[in-house]
């Protein structure tokens, strides 16, 4: 009997084996144009979210010279990482020589080589959010409570990481289920959105000082906070995405030298993007299932265009994401069509005109620009 299940188990271990190989999907490659020669930018990688609890986060690059897209080249790379990318990506960014994916609710940094995209380990953060970097740090977004609507939901916190140790070295708490996160006068503002309390969501940005890592203010705004960009004048521009019912979505200024609130620019918006003195922003209302957009001047304090987004003429069913070249120029925006089935990618150039699409993995949504060209599989 014990022989029979000695031989049970190696049988079962082996299947096991074999099918988390056939599991893996290898990667795709489309090409999207001729190619292109850049100084600076050699390609981009993008993060597709996947549903939650579908485990299906996957990685996109494209590459300039070849003007070739290639799909979901994380998993090859990887073979001994289990679960690939983990469930729900939910930023990325580059910093120095490393690719760092947040995924919200696998509670975890993924931290990869960016020539290769091979993993370098893990940081455990618990439903961590959004990143950003300062001078050798690592700072992280989290609700720190589990994924769940809840009217007793503790305050969140920014996690400070090293990025040289991979490693927590600080926390801050800071509000209610906190968001984006923008550096600007030796300051870090956090977007608090206070989502898992609903109705009773947040309405504040946190300000660290990042000398003591300590909150000194709370600035009031608006309820449910989100996105947060900051420009060359040391002004930050905060999204509020309301109630979803009677209170709008709205994009507010905040004078970081006072940190006060100073304009509501009455702009809906669900992401945005600065390009030089330019603030790209567009917005998706689910119930009427429309979408709008608007480019606002810094420099002059208006509405520099409204609808540059012509979703209708490209078909673009829910924008879920917007990045724009820093070199180029060229505009980028993502589309999560049903959110259950892959997306796709819309490219525009400096003027606004259609460049090219691509079909990506499911719910696209996070672009990071790479001045390093990603070297082949065999490398």
């Amino acid at each position: 009997m014990r022989i029979k299940l000695i031989f049970l188990l190696l049988t079962l271990t082996c299947l096991i084996g074999c099918r988390e190989e056939d599991e893996i999907v290898p990667s795709t490659d489309t090409e999207v144009n001729e190619g292109q020669q850049h100084n600076l930018i050699k390609g981009f990688f993008l993060l597709n979210e996947g549903n939650m609890g579908s485990n299906k986060a996957t990685l996109d690059y494209y590459d300039y010279e070849s003007g070739t897209y290639t799909k979901n080249i994380y998993a090859e790379r990887n073979p001994g990482v289990v679960k690939e990318l983990g469930d729900v990506g939910n930023d990325l960014q580059i910093y120095g020589d490393k690719l760092y994916a947040v995924i919200n609710c696998s509670h975890f940094i993924e931290v990869m080589d960016v020539n290769t995209a091979r993993h370098i380990t893990q940081i455990s953060i618990p439903n961590c959010r959004y990143i950003t970097f300062d001078k050798g740090y690592a700072y992280v977004s989290s609700y720190a409570g589990p994924v769940d609507i809840d009217p007793n939901a503790r305050l969140g916190y920014v996690a400070k990481i090293d990025t040289t140790t991979m490693t927590v070295v600080d926390t801050c708490v800071v509000g209610y289920q906190p968001e984006e996160l923008a550096i600007t006068n030796g300051k870090l503002y956090v977007a608090n959105s206070g989502g898992y309390r609903v109705p009773n969501y947040d309405h504040t940005v946190s300000v660290i000082d990042l000398k003591t890592f300590k909150e000194i203010k709370k600035i009031n705004v608006d309820i449910n906070l989100h996105r947060i960009q900051a420009d060359r004048f040391g002004q930050i521009y905060v999204s509020s995405r309301g109630d979803y019912k009677k209170i709008p979505s709205s994009t507010y200024v905040i004078d970081t030298q006072d940190d006060e609130v100073i304009d509501n620019l009455g702009i809906p918006c669900s992401d945005m993007a600065m390009c030089g003195d330019s603030l790209y922003i567009y917005s998706y209302d689910y119930d009427r299932q429309s979408i709008s957009s608007a480019i606002y001047n810094t420099v002059q304090a208006k509405v520099e265009k409204n609808s540059w987004l012509d979703s209708d003429a490209l078909n673009i069913k829910v924008p879920y994401g917007i990045a724009i070249n820093p070199e180029t120029k060229d505009l980028f925006v993502t589309d999560a069509k049903d959110y259950v089935t892959p997306g796709k990618l819309f490219c525009f150039d400096a003027k606004g005109q259609y460049q090219w699409s691509v079909t990506t993995g499911d719910i696209p949504a996070h672009i990071a620009f790479t001045t390093k060209k990603l070297k082949p599989l065999n490398n």
